[in-house]
């Protein structure tokens, strides 16, 4: 069993991991939206208003920071004005992206609102460039945010709400070098200067402007978008017409076209697959490099509003509804995502995992015939990592980790990150090895230690996942493979597992680490 160090120096806090960064998205696509999030107000399924009661529990327990909708590409084809009004006089449409079948639109703005209240968790609103106007997005956002007696706020009253929402992220578009219009980044940084100018803040609402970024590695579409700002560097600058800029990123074994089986894969595709996942850190750096170079106080944030593991769906489910189970590999894609954002807390600002429910990556699975409710793998690194949510991160020096040359790359099989709150930190490890444990012997510098707790997750095999008939195949459980040793924790991460360590830490360095 090889040995890795980690040095953690608990009195050197960095930059904040916002809790942002672990957002969520729920797309009008398959059964994200109807049937996850949507059962309607008739159903048997227990709901608040329409909404599954189950899911806004479970989804309340991660702390759900905020959630991105209607899309995706939905959202440039979505005018908001067919989602308000009494459900049954709502006009339909065709969902053309996903599954080509009739959207009725009774789950709407209101619907969508009333969701984010019962979830404790912010809006993030994608406006329609692709297809809309200027004018509709202006209405959109005073409709939900103003409170006078403005058109739009006479009309939200109208629909049944009184006071206005709050509403403090707005996507400028969706993926506008594809479904969102498939534009020239240099037509889509004009236009996004124009729609950020009548996307108002109205009252005491404030809002942050996302424009639709890069797909993977394209930095010229950020560069572009970075030169298209007012000058940055004069004190008395205007503001500048967006907040921050996207990026999208999928971890994929195979071409678009066959994407990987979600749990049929050999021990190479394992490593392909987290290989692939690492290279967000990659990516994040460099188009962080390219964003430097315009704004070096890093005023302007980088919101990574899609990324996860994307399959190809299961056997027998519409291949427009993206349907597709989620196993301890997709839980370590998680991990290896997340730690990168915690690295980079300086930069990114945000971040929205795709999606929330019975689409890509989801936190939930809801059985369609038993109504089952059913956590996720990666729902659980979610909630495992609660504690890193707006707490400053810190540098951890890894040394002697092993690592392996996959597909021309190499990939560190430990990955690590931490933070600091308070009298507590979070240490979060992840063993990708498929086969062998290893051993990681913590180094914690610069406040004294005096209590931990470890659990983990993990399971006999790679491709173990929860089912409604076995929902608890892959859950967390407390981990006692932690030791004292020459003043240092030691802590055994057995293969393929994820391991988190909460410190309970001294105010004074007086008292010594004591094993919990």
């Amino acid at each position: 069993m090889a040995t890795i160090t980690a040095v953690v120096n608990l009195d050197l806090p960095g930059p904040t991991i916002s809790r942002h960064v672990y957002g969520h998205f729920a797309e009008h696509l398959g059964r994200c939206i109807y049937g996850g999030f949507w059962v309607g107000e008739d159903s048997d399924v227990p709901n608040v208003r329409g909404i599954r009661r189950d899911v806004v529990d479970a989804l309340r327990a991660l702390g759900i920071p905020n959630l991105r909708w209607p899309g995706g590409c939905f959202a440039d084809d979505y005018h908001w004005e067919d989602g308000i009004g009494p459900r049954d006089q709502r006009p339909r449409m065709v969902n053309s992206h996903w599954g080509d079948v009739v959207e009725d639109n009774s789950f709407g703005t209101h619907e969508f609102m009333d969701l984010c209240e019962l979830l404790g968790a912010d809006a993030y609103i994608s406006g329609n460039i692709g297809s809309g106007s200027v004018r509709e997005m202006s209405d959109w956002i005073e409709y939900l945010t103003r409170a006078d007696d403005s058109p739009m706020a006479t009309l939200r009253r109208a629909n049944g709400r009184d006071e206005p929402w709050k509403v403090p992220f707005w996507g400028l578009g969706n993926e506008a070098w594809g479904c969102g219009g498939n534009l020239r980044v240099e037509q889509f940084a004009s236009l996004a200067r124009q729609y950020a100018t009548y996307t108002r803040d109205h009252a005491d609402n404030r809002v942050y402007r996302i424009a639709a970024g890069a797909h993977e590695d394209d930095y010229h579409w950020t560069e572009t978008l970075m030169r298209s700002f007012d000058p940055l560097d004069r004190d008395d600058r205007p503001a500048t017409p967006f907040q921050a800029v996207s990026l999208h990123y999928y971890t994929r074994t195979g071409s678009w076209a066959e994407k990987g089986k979600a749990t049929e894969f050999s021990t190479d595709e394992w490593y392909l697959a987290l290989s692939r996942a690492s290279w967000m850190e990659e990516l994040v750096a460099r188009h962080s490099t390219v964003m430097d170079r315009y704004d070096p106080a890093k005023k302007v944030g980088l919101v990574v509003d899609e990324w996860g593991t994307w399959w190809d769906v299961e056997p027998g489910t519409n291949p427009g509804f993206l349907y597709q189970q989620n196993t301890l590999r997709d839980a370590l894609v998680a991990s290896v995502h997340l730690d990168a954002f915690h690295r980079h807390a300086d930069r990114v600002v945000m971040a929205n995992i795709a999606q929330t429910v019975n689409v890509l990556q989801a936190m939930i699975l809801t059985d369609p015939e038993s109504g089952a409710l059913v956590l996720t793998p990666t729902y659980h690194v979610f909630e495992m990592n609660r504690g890193h949510h707006d707490a400053a991160a810190l540098d951890v020096h890894l040394k002697g980790a092993p690592e392996k040359e996959v597909d021309g790359r190499t990939l560190g099989l430990v990955s690590a990150s931490a933070s600091t709150r308070g009298d507590s930190a979070l240490v979060s490890l992840s063993n990708l090895d498929a086969d062998t444990a290893h051993t990681v012997t913590l180094d914690l510098r610069g406040r004294d230690v005096v209590g931990h707790r470890a659990r983990v997750l993990t399971a006999p095999e790679l491709a173990a996942h929860n089912t409604a008939s076995a929902p608890e195949t892959v859950a967390p459980r407390d981990h006692d493979d932690v030791r004292l040793r020459d003043g240092r924790l030691e802590i055994d991460l057995p293969a393929h597992s994820y391991v988190t360590l909460e410190l309970t830490l001294s105010p004074t360095p007086s008292q010594p680490l004591v094993p919990r």
